[in-house]
């Protein structure tokens, strides 16, 4: 099982202060995965058509989007990053700081390190400190 350092390491966590709008935030979230071949273009395009076509479902609270896709389709391995904004981006109606991508091989497999996850975005503190965009201090939440 990989710990969630190794799944979320620091060079996967960007805070930046804009993007254009919603799709270019995914596509900047998921570049450090893209540069280290763990998921493909395929992948990006399959999450952002998801939203597309579904609306915006993967933003699960107040400006967290948990931006995935079919597990396998474009994933060679289980990986995530984590794309902060300072600025909020509107998801087709849902306003977005935080861009957290996750992908998964198989439908199993990421399920632990996704609990993980999510407890650190569930811990209010925990949460103002990733939307407050302080990269250090994003990061030792993870570590």
């Amino acid at each position: 099982m990989k710990a969630l350092q190794e799944l979320l390491p620091e060079n996967h966590i960007k805070v930046i202060d804009h993007a254009e709008n919603w799709e270019q935030a995914v596509e900047m979230a998921s570049e450090p995965l893209i540069k280290e071949n763990l998921i493909s273009h395929v992948y990006v395009e399959n999450m952002i058509s998801n939203v597309q076509e579904n609306g915006p479902y993967m933003v699960l609270t107040d400006y967290f989007a948990l931006m995935h896709a079919k597990p396998g389709e474009g994933v060679n391995q289980k990986s995530m990053s984590l794309l902060v904004t300072e600025n909020e981006i509107d998801l087709e109606g849902k306003p977005v700081k935080v861009f957290l991508i996750l992908a998964a091989e198989d439908s199993q497999s990421h399920l632990k390190s996704l609990q993980e996850v999510m407890a650190i975005f569930m811990d209010e503190n925990k949460y103002q400190t990733i939307l407050n965009g302080q990269k250090e201090d994003i990061i030792k939440l993870f570590n």
